[in-house]
């Protein structure tokens, strides 16, 4: 486990990392502007210098480790304290203090007295910096020893304005995971509503997008499941009910158990019938447990067959017209699902088209694909329908389908065949003039030249 992970928010990480990084920065400028100025404490090794030479003049001798103390008496007589560097050191003839280098030794020196007047010089010796790595990096570390406190002052104020921002900067940073979190905590509860908001562009403000597309598809899908239970509830009532009311009449003795009412009640029955095995048939296909037997399908007779098949069921004096081309490639497909396509897309078109007008059935190869449109002449679809359309038990006008018999689940089985051989369908529709159903298979193979 690295450190930071033991750390229990993102902004304890953030701050940690935030001031390591401060502290390593204040470090090394610390060693840099030390190397850089480690010739700027002369001045007061100068000062310290001048006043040992004056301690020493005055008889109060205390030499430091590497010093040297000379007196030179103005009868000569020179004495030596402290170490021999066997340097001379330099001679002044007036009664001030001097300081300087002489042969790689800095030296300060002060006139001594003695009733009144100079009886000789004081110098104080030490050898001068070197210019080696060794002798560089020695100077560095005396100059932060003789700094370190303004050093660790001003380092303790940087880390506490460094603390101080990363916290506010934090703060700001993780309060869309904040509000994901709690929004996610809601959202186990069955609350979809959920929604984060941000300004950021960055990869938490995108994380936060794609969660708000999270919360609104599982809103969605709750909604649809919600509404597949209700739809199904109702579409299953509704010939139960029937068939409940004439069994009840049946006995009461209301009703004889004539074949006009036996016959009422086995079209209730296969309309509950027909509705369970459309709705296995399409879970069996959402979930791909139904197995496609692809083969190579000629289109225009399978159009034909469909036609005459609609033609027969809903003869309400609406004209259908084949207009496959007779050159068209054959398409590689179920057989028996494409047929079941082609005849739910031609039972509704057929169904809501006005008596008068015309359904339309054609195709041609797009982009080595084969397209199939069904076309209709009837009232139109509402544009704000159109996404929805081939959802489960979606009705553009519920009252009417249910007296035609339509269980709102002939376009999601159409759609999840067409996708299942890997095409698309879409739909089109202007209000007044009709609609337009297009789907596309792939082409057989050898038959795509």
């Amino acid at each position: 486990m690295r450190p930071l992970d033991r750390l229990p928010t993102i902004r304890a990480k953030l701050g940690s990392t935030i001031v390591f990084a401060v502290a390593a920065t204040i470090v090394l400028v610390y060693f840099l502007v030390g190397y850089a100025l480690r010739n700027s404490p002369r001045d007061s090794q100068v000062l310290e210098m001048l006043t040992l030479a004056r301690r020493a003049a005055e008889g109060k001798l205390s030499v430091p480790k590497d010093t040297s103390i000379v007196v030179l008496s103005s009868d000569g007589t020179q004495e030596l304290i402290g170490r021999d560097f066997g340097v001379e050191p330099p001679v002044f003839t007036d009664d001030a203090a001097h300081w300087g280098v002489t042969e790689d030794l800095v030296f300060a020196s002060v006139p001594k007295f003695s009733g009144g007047k100079a009886t000789g010089t004081v110098y104080v010796m030490r050898p001068a910096p070197g210019e080696g790595l060794g002798d560089r990096l020695g100077a560095t570390f005396a100059f932060l020893r003789s700094q370190w406190l303004k050093l660790l002052v001003a380092g303790l104020v940087a880390a506490v304005i460094a603390l101080g921002l990363a916290r506010l900067l934090a703060r700001g940073m993780t309060k869309p995971l904040r509000d994901m979190a709690q929004a996610a905590r809601k959202l186990e509860t069955g609350d979809y509503s959920q929604r984060v908001q941000t300004a950021s562009r960055d990869e938490v403000g995108q994380l936060a997008a794609a969660f708000n597309r999270m919360s609104a598809e599982l809103e969605s899908l709750e909604q649809l499941r919600r509404d597949v239970v209700a739809n199904v509830s109702h579409e299953l009532k509704t010939p139960i009910s029937a068939l409940r009311a004439h069994l009840e009449n049946v006995l009461d003795g209301v009703e004889d158990p004539d074949p006009q009412t036996l016959q009422v009640m086995l079209q209730q029955s296969e309309r509950l019938g027909r509705l369970v095995d459309q709705l296995l048939e399409l879970s069996r296909l959402e979930s791909g447990d139904l197995p496609l037997c692809p083969a190579e399908v000629e289109v225009g007779p399978l159009v034909s067959n469909v036609l005459s098949e609609v033609e027969v069921t809903r003869s309400n004096g609406v004209a259908v017209d084949n207009k496959v081309p007779s050159e068209l490639p054959a398409v590689w497909a179920d057989p028996e699902r494409l047929h079941q396509v082609l005849f739910n897309l031609l039972d509704n078109a057929v169904r809501f088209t006005p008596p008068g007008g015309e359904v339309t059935v054609s195709a041609a190869r797009v982009n080595g694909r084969c397209e199939v449109t069904v076309a209709d002449t009837g009232p139109g679809i509402p544009p704000e329908h159109l996404p929805r359309l081939f959802e489960r038990f979606y009705r553009v006008d519920p009252a009417r389908s249910r007296e035609d018999g339509g269980t709102g689940i002939g376009l999601a089985i159409a759609r999840s065949v067409v996708e299942a051989h890997g095409g698309r369908i879409r739909a089109e529709s202007e209000e007044g003039k009709g609609t337009r159903f297009t789907f596309d298979l792939p082409v057989a193979p050898g038959r795509d030249e």
